[in-house]
């Protein structure tokens, strides 16, 4: 399956935006409207995937709550009348990928560290339900660190009355590995707790990207342990609706990390399939 181009490009501008930004999002299978609550670029995590460049500072260092909705209605009128696929960036996009899915909170750096999460979320469905797109969903992606913090339990709760969709990254099944790829001083059970405890609440998505690192992927006793904590979330009451299996699509962070071939990121998802009796779906890689 090739990548089409405009899936490498998630650039998180649009016109004189500053928040909210419009994509094609390959693991929405259409397009999505970007919210970006960390434009400051400061996160929990250092991934060696990550695209985000921060070695530079953002000129927007803080959420401007009434700003982001303003350019969110912008956003959507754009797409109610179709003058997004007038744009040049995306007129090329095929007709059956010219649907907006979700609004994502995503961006810059982990959303839920925002200190007004639970606001903003609520504050984003009421203009969603002013402009009468309850079929669209509201999809939070997440490194799961926060999952504990009073102010982001309120802010799922409201996600789940909204159409409501958590994709909960996890990327290692050891706590050696875990801190090779996200290089953070939060431990991979803090991760694996709170990954539970949502998912005993509601069902919830898993996003997992593994790589090449120094030229290797991740190797057979890795990809095992990570199959066993996804099952000991289910055997702990966890729903998971589906896992994410993906590589690097964007340019990562450190030249070292690579994306998995194809084939690769295929036996990743059948062993997750074989070991877990989950489903799981491929999202191949580009070397752009």
């Amino acid at each position: 399956m090739s990548t089409l181009p405009l899936h490498t490009k998630h650039g998180r501008s649009f016109d004189d935006h500053r928040f909210v930004y419009p994509v094609l999002s390959r693991r929405s299978g259409g397009m999505s409207i970007g919210v970006n609550l960390n434009p400051d670029k400061v996160c929990n995590f250092d991934c060696i995937y990550c695209q985000v460049d921060r070695t530079t500072q953002s000129e927007t260092r803080f959420v401007e709550i009434e700003a982001l909705l303003v350019e969110l209605r912008h956003m959507l009128s754009l797409f109610a009348s179709g003058a997004i696929f007038e744009t040049k960036e995306f007129r090329t996009i095929p007709q059956e990928l010219r649907r907006l899915n979700d609004i994502a909170f995503s961006g810059d750096g982990e959303p839920t560290t925002y200190k007004n999460f639970d606001e903003i979320i609520g504050a984003c469905a009421q203009v969603k339900r002013e402009a009468s797109l309850d079929q669209v969903k509201m999809v939070l992606i997440t490194n799961a660190s926060m999952f504990h913090r009073p102010h982001v339990e309120r802010g799922l709760e409201i996600l789940d009355a909204h159409q409501g969709e958590i994709w909960a990254k996890l990327d290692a099944g050891t706590p050696e590995y875990f801190q090779q790829v996200e290089r953070t001083p939060i431990p991979l059970k803090q991760i694996l707790d709170n990954i539970t405890a949502v998912a005993i609440k509601r069902p919830i998505v898993i996003q997992s990207l593994f790589m090449q690192i120094d030229g290797h992927p991740p190797s057979e006793a890795e990809l095992l342990a990570y199959c066993a904590r996804l099952n000991e979330i289910i055997q702990a009451g966890g729903q998971l609706n589906l896992a994410q299996i993906y590589t690097v699509a964007r340019r990562p962070a450190e030249s070292y990390v690579k994306p998995l071939a194809d084939g690769e990121v295929d036996a990743i998802v059948q062993l997750v399939v074989d070991r877990v009796g989950m489903p799981a779906v491929s999202y191949y890689g580009s070397t752009v």
